[in-house]
């Protein structure tokens, strides 16, 4: 993810587009039918199976407070205010204090830690977190709440843990003792009594004393594929809904950093979780009319969630890690070349952490977390979108050694954030030249520059480098998730799966965004601490990604095309001939379809459309289905039948065939 969205909304393109792309221009009444001829026993080109993917960063609260569904904010007190999300609570009297100390800590990556003293108890002295925006909690959920806890007070200590709605109203109850002197992890169930999308969490010492506290935590015991430190359940299926080819993580920008020391270091986000050193997040600051101060990483989610998330869902796993450059539009940090060598070492211990045996360095830490067989990794990304010779000084030295040590890995290199221009163009000439394996192409434009680029590929270099347009996105005017986004979106889609022989990945970004906690506005999915829905463009990808054919068929117009954009395949496995149509004309079209050395094998052919008059339409937390696909059965009598293109429509016939 780049950080010019604020030029991006500025942009404007130079020189009209063809009247006849405009998704706001209605199509002539009285125009003749085109004609959609498509030769089904002539397959071209093999189309990527790894097309349509996702791309996860860090962004807009996607993992705490997200995907991540640990309900406590800054559970190991390590904010740069140990005691953000926290406030004092005292109940009946109690009189005591609360203070950071770091005198024998927990570990060294988790430094600080809670010293509660009571001197009376009352009803209770504690302290409450606020989550992350509140707490999402439904009626019958049950969590744990556990935490790192010594004491070395005569008194046998107990703690009354607490649900809170936001009428102060108790939802949800359990006690905790068996403190001893040394640091010891403490566990107990507690069951919320109300669905609140806004509780609380409120932790009371009832004895007179002293504790101290870390790794406060309240994980709910339902997860996706019931994993433990497992994944938020809704926001996980919805992404492997999408049936992705590959995940790429962890970013995006994070994995630059404002500054290298601010970078993210995937070393430190394995092993257990109380030992995962806690950062603040790079989006923290970036936005000063969306500041988020309580915005850190405490990579509770981290690599080896990822890799794990990825073999769950069926995705190739594709890391991203830093090249020895801070983002460029922020402090521009560069590590000397001379010194790289621990940032190389970094990218070759990941690959052995993902694939080498458990006897290995590495493979011996992945295999102590639970997954003693490897993850299979076959691609791996040197730096995010960095541009300029700077960035070949470093990315050389990496390619040599990953290829030298592991000559299969295939390695993704960067074109920079601009998809056209001086940058992009260095980039492509240097790449070129190195013979480099895929080349990350960003572009986050309005729609019309979607519509004017469905060709892009087309005549791209056959027996150059391939392309992973991993970052993209159409933002409107008012940088809004609608259905002119999307519209748009689905015509550029028909020319990276037409060209699916150069162009071998492809992801939207970004993924998630929490709806009282964002910084970037245009969004793959969007969600609250209850709910969640996807965007239409959430929807375009879905049916794209799951109706992916092996090979492009022909395909060619006669007649009146405009507005019109088409893909064809056959899907080798089903004898599926599968027909992606988008009409961003303002009227129904009629297409007369003829397939061309077609024998069907059924009269009906599955029929799923995506229509809507209204460009500004959008979903919402409310409306989570409000503009989405429409599964019908369409009638087939002959390889010889006419289609009406709803007024601005995504279509995807699929046809039965011997």
């Amino acid at each position: 993810m780049s950080i010019i969205s604020k030029s991006l909304q500025r942009i404007v393109l130079v020189g009209a587009v063809a009247s006849a792309l405009s998704i706001s221009q209605p199509a002539l009444a009285d125009a003749p039918a085109a004609t959609l001829h498509v030769q089904a026993d002539k397959p071209g080109a093999a189309i990527s199976p790894i097309l349509d993917g996702v791309f996860f960063e860090d962004i807009n609260f996607a993992a705490d407070g997200g995907l991540y569904p640990e309900r406590i904010k800054n559970r190991s007190f390590e904010f740069t205010d140990p005691l953000m999300a926290w406030r004092k609570t005292e109940r009946g009297g109690a009189v005591g204090g609360l203070g950071i100390s770091d005198a024998s800590p927990l570990n060294a990556n988790n430094p600080h830690y809670l010293h509660i003293t009571v001197e009376s108890p009352g009803e209770g002295f504690g302290l409450t977190n606020e989550g992350y925006r509140g707490m999402g909690v439904t009626k019958g959920a049950k969590f744990t709440f556990s935490v790192y806890a010594r004491s070395d007070s005569p008194e046998n200590q107990k703690l009354a843990i607490e649900l809170i709605d936001p009428r102060n109203q108790k939802i949800g109850y359990a006690e905790l003792t068996g403190f001893t002197k040394e640091w010891k992890t403490l566990s107990c169930e507690i069951e919320s009594s109300a669905t609140e999308p806004r509780a609380c969490l409120t932790i009371l010492d009832k004895s007179p004393g002293s504790l101290d506290l870390d790794m406060v935590s309240l994980y709910p015991q339902e997860t996706f594929h019931n994993r433990a430190n497992g994944l938020r359940p809704d926001l996980a299926q919805l992404v492997a809904d999408l049936k992705p080819g590959f995940m790429r993580f962890p970013g995006g920008c994070i994995v630059e950093g404002r500054e290298l020391s601010n970078r993210y270091q995937w070393k430190t986000t394995i092993g257990d979780v109380s030992e995962r050193r806690t950062i603040m997040n790079r989006w923290n600051t970036e936005f000063m009319n969306r500041a988020t101060p309580d915005y850190f990483e405490s990579f509770g989610l981290g690599f080896f969630e990822y890799f794990q998330f990825c073999e769950d869902i069926g995705a190739k796993p594709l890391p991203i890690l830093n090249c020895g450059m801070a983002c460029q539009f922020n402090s521009g940090e560069l590590c000397p070349v001379d010194q790289l060598d621990q940032y190389i070492q970094d990218a070759l211990d990941l690959i052995e952490f993902a694939n080498g045996p458990a006897t290995s360095t590495w493979g011996a830490k992945r295999a102590a977390m639970g997954h003693p067989a490897p993850f299979n990794l076959t691609m791996f990304g040197v730096g995010n979108e960095q541009w300029g010779p700077q960035y070949f000084e470093r990315y050389i030295p990496f390619a040599k050694a990953i290829k030298s040590k592991y000559p299969d890995i295939q390695l993704v290199s960067g074109a920079g954030p601009d998809p056209d221009g001086k940058n992009f163009d260095f980039a492509w000439n240097q790449l070129r030249a190195l013979h480099a394996d895929l080349v990350d192409e960003h572009f986050y434009r309005p729609p019309e520059w979607f519509l004017s680029q469905v060709n892009r590929y087309d005549n791209y270099d056959r027996t150059g480098p391939k392309v992973f347009a991993g970052e993209f996105a159409a933002h409107t005017k008012r940088q809004r998730n609608n259905w002119e986004a999307a519209l748009a979106e689905a015509a550029l889609r028909t020319g990276l799966e037409r060209n699916g022989d150069i162009v071998k990945m492809s992801s939207y970004a970004p993924l998630f965004a929490h709806t009282e906690a964002w910084q970037w506005g245009v969004n793959l999915i969007w969600f609250d601490n209850l709910r969640s829905f996807g965007t239409p463009s959430y929807y375009v990808q879905k049916l794209f990604a799951n109706n992916l054919g092996t090979n492009v068929l022909p395909a060619t117009f006669d007649g009146a095309k405009d507005g019109l954009f088409v893909v064809a395949s056959n899907q080798s496995s089903t004898g599926d001939i599968i027909l992606k149509i988008v009409n961003t004309n303002a009227a129904a079209t009629s297409l007369h379809v003829n397939l061309a050395g077609a024998k069907l094998s059924s009269s009906t052919a599955n029929l799923d459309v995506i229509a809507s008059d209204d460009l500004a339409v959008e979903n919402s937390l409310d409306e989570p289905m409000k503009l989405s696909p429409k599964r019908s059965q369409m009638a087939v009598a002959s390889p010889d039948f006419d289609y009406g293109c709803p007024a601005r429509s995504l279509s995807v016939i699929r046809l039965h065939t011997h």
